[in-house]
């Protein structure tokens, strides 16, 4: 029987996006833990508030500085190996974070832990993009950040039952426990999935560090850096202060923001697949531009519309559907502007320095909102982030399907 694109894969194809899906679903499940015990945390006094907040970035910036450095280790070490240290050092330090009890303790370790979550979104990237054929590359390389929801949806059913079993005391050790399984996943991409043939075959020359600076890649380089910052400086924005807006402003019920979120997740799961198979057909800035400008809608509706409580549920669907599509073609994207001896440090720089000033952009609403509306303050500054990133992809160079099996 026939399943799509997955039943056309080869072999070799199938055990790399298994492998890229599992370390997605895998590090999701351990960065999200943290936000999930964070009322734990709070209410037994372990962290206050303002630590919490420090927490996310110090997260967020171990990200960033993670997936460059890991995409030019990639350059030089290959991608599995590379895609086996950073499974495996997510996995060691959430299982560390259990031992913790100081704000400082947390700090350390919660950065650390971000070093390998990015490192492993972008190698993965990087790895199923060159093993992919062309004609599939977008579809199959998106998919994998649908990996995310799975892996947000499994913490979310954990959770309540270490609670039923365990004192909140307890439970969030545990939780951090098992974090360790994601260590299971290396040796299955140890011993199963083979190293990108482009790579192997390419000479092992090393690029410069400042290689993706010069001139014949700066342009480049500084645009789809650009292009990343709008699209994750207005989800930053809405994932950070969406669920405050709701609640706070709209009144929005406890009962109903679980389902507010339930639908979010779905969405998360289905927009990926959706963005993968549209930007084969149509091409990958075409399609970014596209799903930017319905984002954009949905957050007009958002900020500046009154609507039932109906349209809320619906709308998170949406929002969730296209930021999920969104994050989930850069990495595949950004791998085709590259060539092989940089590909890796150049998309790891774009896609994870992107992210690292998109996440400035929730702070600046924060100190918006002390002079205007949560609302709007929210709204113009996320249509500001989309119109950047749509700017930039329209100064970017359409290389959709570019042969990347070939070494250059």
């Amino acid at each position: 029987m026939k399943t799509g694109w997955y039943s056309e894969l080869t072999g070799n194809e199938k055990k790399t996006w298994w492998a890229c899906l599992g370390g997605f679903v895998l590090d999701s499940m351990d960065s999200t833990i943290f936000a999930l015990v964070m009322p734990i945390l709070l209410s037994l006094a372990i962290l206050t508030k303002s630590e919490a907040g420090i927490l996310g970035s110090a997260s967020l910036i171990g990200s960033a500085l993670g997936g460059w450095s890991s995409g030019m280790l990639a350059d030089r070490w290959g991608r599995i190996r590379v895609m086996q240290l950073t499974v495996l050092w997510v996995a060691c330090f959430t299982a560390l974070t259990a031992l913790c009890g100081e704000f400082w303790q947390f700090l350390i370790v919660r950065f650390l832990q971000g070093l390998g979550y990015g490192g492993e979104v972008v190698v993965g990237g990087v790895l199923i993009s060159e093993v992919i054929r062309a004609s599939y590359r977008g579809r199959v390389g998106a998919s994998i950040q649908s990996g995310y929801a799975i892996g947000y949806a499994i913490s979310l059913a954990v959770l309540p039952v270490l609670l039923n079993f365990f004192p909140q005391e307890t439970a969030w050790k545990v939780f951090f426990f098992i974090g360790i399984v994601p260590a299971v996943l290396v040796w299955f991409i140890r011993r199963l999935v083979p190293e990108s043939p482009v790579f192997s075959r390419a000479d092992k020359k090393s690029g410069k560090v400042t290689e993706i600076f010069q001139s014949g890649h700066r342009r480049i380089t500084v645009t789809a850096t650009v292009l990343a910052s709008g699209i994750f400086g207005g989800a930053y924005i809405m994932i950070t202060w969406l669920p405050t807006y709701l609640r706070m402003e709209l009144g929005l019920p406890v009962v109903s923001m679980s389902g507010y979120l339930a639908i979010n997740i779905l969405g998360s799961l289905v927009g990926p697949f959706l963005y993968g198979r549209l930007s084969d057909k149509f091409g990958r800035w075409k399609t970014i531009i596209l799903f930017l400008l319905c984002q954009m809608a949905v957050v007009s509706v958002y900020m500046f519309a009154s609507f039932s409580l109906n349209i809320t549920l619906v709308l998170g669907f949406f929002l969730g559907a296209l930021q999920g599509g969104l994050a989930s073609g850069l990495a595949p994207a950004f791998s085709e502007l590259y060539p092989t001896h940089i590909r890796g440090s150049g998309a790891g720089f774009c896609a994870s320095f992107g992210r690292g000033f998109g996440s400035l952009m929730p702070a600046l609403v924060g100190i918006a909102s002390s002079h205007f509306a949560l609302g709007y303050s929210m709204g113009i500054l996320a249509i500001v982030s989309y119109c950047t990133g749509i700017i930039a992809a329209l100064c970017l160079p359409n290389v959709t399907g570019i042969n990347l099996t070939e070494v250059d």
